[in-house]
């Protein structure tokens, strides 16, 4: 699939106001609203604009993920919704778990027709989510959130920051996923922009370790998912091509993959399931398309190279025509990532391109592959 004429994805910013001050934030999220903020009429009008692709991908639309900050914070954020299934656009909320994510504002929310929500988990510990998000108790108050969530009917998916500070946890976060009924678990390899910029990355060499360790878990009974980790679905692919035997030794595995594998086997027992593991080659700008708080249209939420401003654009022309958006899908990258084989299926992290060179279309660092 191309995603020349409509994303998979539409991230819009509703907000940059948000309760907390998590370390990674990519928005560099705030207590207030920021100024610029598009107004009620200005999100109405967006949405009906958004409602605009659903004439192609075979009468696909994109699914609207309304984001911040935190979506909570917006008072008209039930108008928002309504307008956006009128305009047939599937809706998912990423919240956060705040006092205001309360059952009487999601039972109003579900009766819309919001399918499904995603909630953070930076830990399998109070200590290394707190540590994380910055709130005593918020670890405790997150997994009852997701709970609640299963228990409303929600599609409910665990979003996940991979960092030196919890790597080593992953197959507790899993387990964690699992027990909570969670239909997905999407794993976001950490890029430096806003907050995120004074965390740890993980080196290539943990980066596979970590996709390979999510092939795995894909094999309890949700979606693995990555986001800023293309490489995971090259893994995917050799990992089903595997004919046996031990993946640390066939792919020179190191330290981290061995113990959290092990860790999760023990954890879960030994997987009965198929894998769930999307592949489908979406990247920044290919499939994926975010809309900032105050309009500016970007390749992606972690990439702030600004396309057009949806005040004075259509959102539909932007996607279609900005060369640089063109270029990503037609996977026209320099270095490593332009003479890999593996472009169009993976592509690397055009975000963490942009933040270790300021060229977008440059090579993904944080890849251990060397083309054939």
């Amino acid at each position: 699939m191309s995603f020349d004429e409509s994303p998979a994805l539409v991230f819009w910013e509703t907000t940059k106001a948000c309760a907390l001050a998590c370390r990674h934030c990519r928005a560099s999220a705030m207590p207030e609203a920021a100024p610029g903020q598009l107004s009620t009429e200005e999100g109405l009008a967006l949405v009906g604009q958004l409602g605009q692709f659903r004439s192609h991908q075979g009468g696909r639309p994109p699914v609207l993920v309304l984001t911040g900050g935190d979506v909570m914070m917006r008072p008209d954020l039930l108008q928002l919704v309504s307008a956006a299934r009128l305009a047939g656009l599937p809706v998912a909320l990423a919240p956060s778990v705040t006092p205001r994510l309360e059952t009487g504002a999601l039972e109003e929310l579900r009766a819309l027709g919001v399918s499904s929500v995603s909630i953070s988990l930076d830990g399998a510990t109070a200590g290394t989510h707190e540590g994380v998000r910055g709130v005593p108790g918020h670890f405790d108050q997150t997994l009852a959130a997701l709970r609640a969530l299963a228990g409303l009917g929600f599609k409910v998916q665990v979003n996940t920051a991979v960092m030196k500070a919890n790597a080593g946890e992953l197959a507790e976060v899993a387990a964690i996923v699992k027990s909570v009924g969670a239909t997905a678990w999407e794993v976001f390899f950490l890029v430096k922009v806003g907050r995120g910029q004074d965390e740890q990355e993980l080196s290539p060499e943990e980066n596979e370790d970590v996709a390979h360790l999510l092939f795995e878990a894909a094999h309890y009974g949700f979606a693995v998912r990555t986001v800023e980790g293309p490489w995971y679905r090259r893994v995917v692919a050799q990992r089903r091509a595997f004919g046996g035997g031990d993946p640390a030794e066939a792919f020179s595995l190191g330290p981290l993959y061995r113990q959290q594998s092990r860790r999760l086997h023990e954890l879960l027992g030994r997987p009965r399931q198929e894998p769930r593991a999307p592949t489908a080659g979406t990247r920044d700008g290919k499939g994926i398309f975010f809309i900032s708080h105050d309009g500016w249209a970007y390749p992606a939420g972690f990439l702030p190279v600004r396309l057009g401003n949806v005040r004075e654009e259509s959102p539909v022309a932007i996607y279609r025509q900005h060369p640089l958006l063109q270029a990503i899908r037609r996977a026209q990258f320099s270095g490593r990532c332009g003479r890999c084989e593996l472009r169009d299926l993976c592509g690397g992290s055009r975000s963490r391109a942009w933040a270790a060179s300021g060229d977008p279309l440059g090579e993904d660092p944080a890849c251990a592959y060397v083309p054939a």
